[in-house]
């Protein structure tokens, strides 16, 4: 293995071809003494697998849950984390906590400090000594009101050149990105009237890194970050961070190679920190940014969340089957970041090519239906195109397609159940956005107020009216956080769903998503069985295969399967976890629809 200034210095080149070699050298120095590590330290081989099947993330605000009185919201969060979640989650990804002036939070004004409104870096490192933290990397832009970028306007330094200009005259039309707004703002400067990119609004303006002190700026960012504890680094948007005039300015080769850089230099501060990537764009775009087990650890499974709403909202498995069986299994040394929900809407570019318009437009339809509303982007050749859907899941799993009225039908809660016993089973890690676990619907009043489509989907608790629906059971907030918790409890038992478990999927008809996983030593199977459709479904137990030397188990419910019963019978959005492993039932409560096999 190399030592880490050799690698360092290689990645240097590759990012900077016009660096000569005491150039390269002197900014690999400056690189690692910001980070304060030993250049000559080399890292015997591909670091341990830090993650099993005991990992649930929390995506969550600092002010998701806004407090009683004068508290910190972190501290409020804490608490109820503490209180609901302690047993449930191993990690939080608290959303941007910085000083901000737009896209609430995505706009930072000082990477330094935590917002004063939301808390203190103690607050951050307590939170941290109960969870593993993710924060952001906000790594293509920042506010326009950060001192930086005043510093460019005034044309003093450092601000001067971080920013990326471009000649109005370019032809930019290849280029894309998630916005419908003007891709160049005029700005006013000592220097005279320049052109700055802004790749997502006028508000968030990108930073050049073809200049180096650039990545010697949020190299020393990251070193922050670390001291205060935080372990898993989210990079925002990083698949814009190069730009290149004549291309579409996506996943360019300098981009992957400053994640390989970043990602030598965390590993090297802390062999147990992560990178995840933010990479909202088509499936093999996004797989790229595995590299060779040497970029991110993690990446968002971004086509999971709108396949598996059309496939439960359709009745019919067989593009979300299809998507599954085309997944390579992650890596050693990496893992997916499965989600189904977020602060942000569901995305429709990862969608494409797995649905088709007619499919998507039906999705848009019914979404509409149900009171989500529709952003849109710019393509290269100019055109709109839906971007997301902003909507919050509860009420995306109202009713099914085939229902016009978009009112709520007597499936919801088992519909919304079923889609999170699918995440909790899929290869990798499962991410739960805190409205899922909460059963938030849409929250029209935020959305009237600010004008701005993903409110809909960031609704704000009180921490007593939370407190008081989660401690009546005949409210659906309080049965949703009960019966993902069960669920969870059980998967964090399994080794056959550790993130890197064998999976495979199986053919059981077009209303049941079915799929095998085995532990990695292969000592324990379980078959997942799915029904995601409102018809309830017979499966004969010839067409699952099962070893009939072994005792088979639902997890779920705790029955067993005697292997003499000709057919197992599920209901309308039920789940069976069939495995080789006598489950513990030792308290045990009710995972929503699913423990209904017992009446089978």
């Amino acid at each position: 293995m190399a030592d880490l200034n050799t690698r360092v210095h290689n990645h240097l080149q590759h990012i900077y071809p016009a660096l000569d070699a005491a150039a390269a050298q002197q900014l690999a120095s400056a690189l690692m003494a910001t980070m304060r590590l030993d250049p000559d330290h080399v890292q015997a081989g591909r670091q341990p697998q830090i993650w099993d099947q005991r990992d649930v993330y929390l995506i969550t605000y600092a002010d998701s849950i806004q407090p009683a009185g004068d508290e910190h919201p972190l501290r409020t969060l804490h608490a109820f984390l503490c209180q609901h979640l302690k047993d449930s989650i191993s990690g939080v990804h608290v959303l941007p906590f910085f000083p901000w002036s737009s896209d609430d939070g995505f706009a930072v004004s000082d990477y330094d400090v935590v917002h004063p409104a939301l808390g203190d870096w103690q607050d951050i490192e307590a939170l941290a000594g109960d969870f593993k933290l993710m924060a952001d990397l906000v790594i293509n832009h920042c506010s326009a009101s950060h001192t930086w970028f005043q510093q460019f306007i005034e044309g003093k330094n450092p601000g001067k050149k971080y920013f990326y200009t471009a000649d109005p005259a370019l032809d930019l039309s290849a280029v894309i990105r998630p916005r419908t707004s003007e891709l160049l703002r005029p700005v006013t400067t000592a220097d005279g009237v320049r052109h700055v990119w802004c790749t997502f609004g006028h508000d968030q303006v990108d930073f050049d890194f073809r200049n180096t002190d650039v990545l010697l700026e949020f190299v020393r960012i990251i070193r922050l970050y670390l001291d205060h504890q935080i372990k898993v680094f989210r990079l925002d948007a990083v698949a814009f961070i190069w730009k290149e005039p004549g291309t579409n300015c996506l996943n360019l080769l300098q981009t992957h190679e400053i994640v390989r850089l970043l990602r030598a230099l965390i590993e090297h501060a802390d062999p147990e920190a992560l990178i995840i990537t933010e990479t909202n764009i088509p499936k093999r775009e996004n797989l790229s940014y595995f590299g060779n087990a040497n970029e991110a650890h993690s990446i968002y499974n971004f086509s999971l969340p709108p396949l598996l709403l059309f496939t439960l909202l359709n009745g019919n498995c067989r593009h979300l089957k299809n998507w599954l069986m085309s997944m390579p299994p992650a890596q050693l040394g990496t893992f997916y970041f499965n989600f189904i929900a977020s602060h942000d809407g569901i995305g429709l570019r990862p969608a494409e090519g797995l649905l088709s318009d007619h499919e998507i437009e039906a999705l848009l339809g019914g979404m509409e239906r149900a009171g989500g509303r529709i952003s849109w982007r710019a393509t290269s050749a100019l055109e709109r195109r839906p971007y997301e859907i902003n909507i919050s899941l509860w009420d995306a799993l109202a009713c099914t397609l085939e229902d016009q009225s978009g009112a709520p039908d007597t499936w919801q809660l088992q519909r919304f159940i079923c889609a999170h016993a699918i995440l909790l089973a899929l290869e990798g890690v499962p991410a739960f956005y805190i409205h899922s676990f909460l059963g938030t619907g849409n929250d029209y009043q935020r959305l009237a107020h600010s004008g701005h489509n993903r409110h809909i989907n960031r609704h704000q608790w009180s921490r007593n009216e939370l407190q008081q629906v989660l401690s009546d059971d005949s409210k659906h907030h309080a049965q949703v956080l009960a019966a993902l918790k069960a669920l969870i409890t059980i998967r964090q038992q399994q080794p056959a769903f550790h993130p890197n478990a064998t999976q495979f999927t199986l053919h059981l008809g077009d209303g049941i998503f079915a799929f095998w996983r085995q532990s990695i030593n292969r000592e324990q199977s379980i078959f997942a069985l799915n029904n995601i459709s409102v018809e309830t479904h017979h499966i004969p137990l010839s067409d699952i295969n099962l070893i009939d030397t072994e005792d088979w188990y639902d997890l779920v419910s705790g029955r067993h399967i005697a292997l003499d019963e000709e057919e197992i019978v599920l209901a309308p959005y039920q789940t069976v976890w069939l495995s080789n492993r006598r489950p513990d039932t030792s308290g045990r409560t009710s995972a929503g629809n699913s423990s209904t096999i017992d009446d089978a």
